[in-house]
């Protein structure tokens, strides 16, 4: 299914998908023509047909009409959100799109409100660290208001996304081919100096990633440890200069495809976030070549991509290590995010 942005007047509000939203909100199709010259996003079926609908809204200030009251921030409201869900991971779709916003715009904060007989709704929100907080009602009802503090570190990851703790983490550097890269991580990453992630739609752009691999060291790996992916050298000039960090991500789970039972059992696990095909799975899962089966949440594009020459000159890894898997160290690392623009304020100790 296709993820794209459009302008409200280019969104056929006469699809039936709609049809909850007019039932639920009476005021929808006046609000929906308001909002004509306004972006949203929408998840389209191979048909054409709507399966998903995402709508975002910087605010500042104090919500007043909801009790309790909160008080003043700049927050990113979730001003519409529905998903077909139809076992797909079309609302962790959302989630990360919600969180690109978020960082792009620096709130500190995102919110929506939800009936409370949503609960698939409600699940994948708390899932990713949403709290309820107030009740707000209007003459449609009495909505739940969930609030995302993007300050509030939680020891469960996903609670925690987009932060990333170093305290008592292990971080290490982890290679990947471009073509793999490509398919794991956006491409605007790497096409533009500064990646615009509001505008990327890119299917590859998830949450979530499982990752197969031969590399020796990363059955060392434990959930909570961090990844900086290093793509390498596209061939297009000397691996110094075209060797790039270009991403964070914090590991789930580390498996050994000898873990599972069945090609079955193995196809289960990979499939939903691999960025590998029904075919490759089939013949990895024969060949066993790549035996290392790494899941994780990728949580930062760094704005700026340090090169292999920077990452030796500046931030001092070891130009003759195995730079495949290899461990660095939390100053290192540090530097590294200097180096690539994050908003500091995501890594916590």
């Amino acid at each position: 299914m296709n993820l794209d942005r459009k302008k409200f007047k280019d969104i056929d509000l006469s699809d039936k998908f709609f049809d909850s939203l007019k039932e639920s909100y009476a005021e929808f199709p006046d609000w929906f023509a308001k909002k004509s010259n306004e972006n949203a996003y929408v998840i389209l079926g191979n048909d054409g047909s709507i399966n998903g609908f995402l709508y975002l809204k910087v605010e500042e200030g104090q919500i007043a009409d909801v009790e309790p009251q909160l008080p003043a921030a700049k927050r990113l409201k979730v001003g519409t959100m529905k998903i077909n869900a139809h076992g797909t991971k079309l609302g962790e779709r959302f989630i990360k799109k919600i969180f690109d916003h978020a960082l792009f715009e620096g709130v500190t904060q995102v919110y929506l409100t939800v009936f409370e007989q949503h609960t698939p709704l409600i699940n994948l929100i708390e899932k990713y660290g949403f709290e309820h907080q107030a009740k707000k009602t209007t003459e449609n009802g009495t909505e739940l208001v969930y609030v995302k503090d993007l300050s509030k570190f939680d020891e469960e990851i996903t609670k925690s996304y987009p932060l990333v703790s170093t305290n008592g983490s292990g971080i290490y550097l982890l290679s990947l081919y471009p073509q793999w890269h490509t398919r794991l991580l956006p491409d605007s990453i790497l096409n533009n100096e500064n990646s615009d992630v509001v505008q990327d739609i890119s299917h590859t752009n998830s949450i979530h990633k499982v990752y197969l691999t031969a590399m020796k060291g990363v059955e060392s790996l434990e959930r909570g440890d961090i990844l900086l992916i290093y793509r390498t050298s596209d061939g297009k000039g000397p691996a110094r200069f075209r060797s790039v960090a270009t991403s964070i991500c914090v590991v789930e789970e580390y498996k050994s495809i000898r873990n599972f039972k069945s090609e079955d059992e193995f196809l289960s696990y990979c499939r939903p976030y691999s960025v590998f095909t029904e075919i490759e799975l089939d013949e990895f899962w024969k060949t066993k070549k790549y035996p290392h089966i790494i899941k994780f949440t990728y949580n930062l594009a760094l704005k700026k991509r340090p090169n292999r020459a920077a990452l030796i000159d500046l931030v001092g890894l070891e130009s003759e290590a195995y730079w495949g898997f290899m461990k660095i160290s939390k100053k290192q690392f540090e530097h590294i995010i200097s180096l690539g623009a994050v908003n500091e304020s995501l890594i916590v100790d």
